[in-house]
């Protein structure tokens, strides 16, 4: 687990698995592979030691926490809704739903509604929305985005509003995803979820690339993430 801190929210960010199988082209976690899965009791033990150090440095602790570490819920799933389960329980770590977020690549249309069973927010590693793209970026990927987007709504739409807040996140690499016809691409693939599910919000997460010695992947400049948020 790391610890960020970032205007006035102190956020956690617990692993699920040593290492990953989805083999994310851009991530440094896929080249190893997935070693082993974690237990229920070893997410939550990632929360209880930060909580714990955080008292020991003195500084704010943790009122977020954000399943976005090593490996994919959706590989580890009844062990992270477990572990989703106990950190909002008001006889566990007592953390507001709304303060738990489950991120997933999203495998399958099935790993949404499966993961949407914990009583958090889920988001999407989406990357790219144009299928080919997403292969090259995703090489696990075995649905098509579309495919992938009726079960993500299908888990939305069993969610409670105050949960139907989500984030669409990207890995931005220069020249590979960040062009304005990403953009739009984007745009248009979400706002169908937005068509479809009452009381979404969403919104869009842009994380520059960084670099993990690829040979030809490069952080976006600044001006490139800035067209592409204007598009």
């Amino acid at each position: 687990m790391y610890y960020i801190f970032f205007q006035g929210c102190e956020e956690g960010v617990v692993s699920r698995e040593v290492g990953c199988r989805q083999g994310c082209t851009f991530c440094a976690t896929g080249r190893m592979g997935r070693l082993c899965s974690l237990t229920s009791n070893e997410i939550q033990a990632q929360v209880y030691f930060s909580r714990k150090a955080c008292g020991v440095l003195n500084i704010p602790p943790v009122d977020n926490v954000v399943f976005m570490g090593m490996g994919k819920p959706a590989d580890n799933p009844q062990a992270v809704v477990r572990a989703a389960n106990l950190l909002t329980d008001a006889h566990g770590f007592q953390i507001a739903k709304t303060r738990v977020t489950i991120s997933t690549v999203g495998p399958s249309p099935d790993s949404f509604v499966t993961l949407g069973k914990a009583p958090v927010a889920l988001t999407w590693s989406v990357h790219a929305s144009e299928d080919s793209l997403r292969k090259q970026l995703v090489p696990t990927t075995k649905y098509s985005m579309v495919e992938l987007r009726q079960g993500f709504i299908e888990a939305m739409l069993n969610q409670p509003k105050k949960l139907r807040t989500t984030m669409l996140e990207v890995a931005l690499i220069d020249n590979v995803n960040d062009d304005a016809k990403d953009a739009e691409h984007l745009a248009n693939f979400a706002l169908e979820m937005v068509d479809q599910v009452p009381g979404l919000k969403l919104m869009v997460n842009l994380i520059p690339f960084n670099d993990i010695g690829h040979p030809t992947y490069r952080k976006p400049s600044m001006e490139r993430v800035k067209n592409y948020k204007m598009c």
